[in-house]
């Protein structure tokens, strides 16, 4: 009898081993990487950055809602403008929302960040 385990147990681990991997490959997806946390502009750009808004005279839209990170802006309305390179955000979009600049995701519409004055 123990030379059927003892022949069983490579043949279960090799079984085994593409779980295991898959398994470590899920955990290290769900952990937030550098390249997946939200960007935002730095607190030295912020400035020069709200000045560059205000120089495109863009329209403000009118939101109710409080403008806080991770708020969902509506489906219609809210018309999104790309950030310059310079600001190293190129996958994200920016809107002005009640007269202040808003960092936005494009693809959920979630509020990244808020530039304050």
């Amino acid at each position: 009898m123990k030379p059927s385990i003892l022949l069983s147990a490579p043949l279960l681990c090799a079984l085994l081993m593409p779980v295991a991997a898959n398994a470590q490959a899920g955990d290290a997806q769900s952990s937030p990487t550098a390249s997946s946390r939200p960007q935002r502009i730095s607190p030295d750009q912020q400035p020069r950055f709200r000045q560059y808004v205000i120089q495109r005279q863009h329209p403000s839209f009118t939101y109710s809602s409080p403008i806080v990170v991770g708020g969902v802006l509506p489906e219609a309305g809210v018309t999104y403008y790309e950030v310059p390179n310079e600001y190293g955000m190129t996958s994200h979009r920016y809107t002005i929302i009640n007269d202040k600049p808003v960092l936005v995701d494009p693809s959920t519409r979630t509020i990244i960040q808020v530039i304050e004055d």
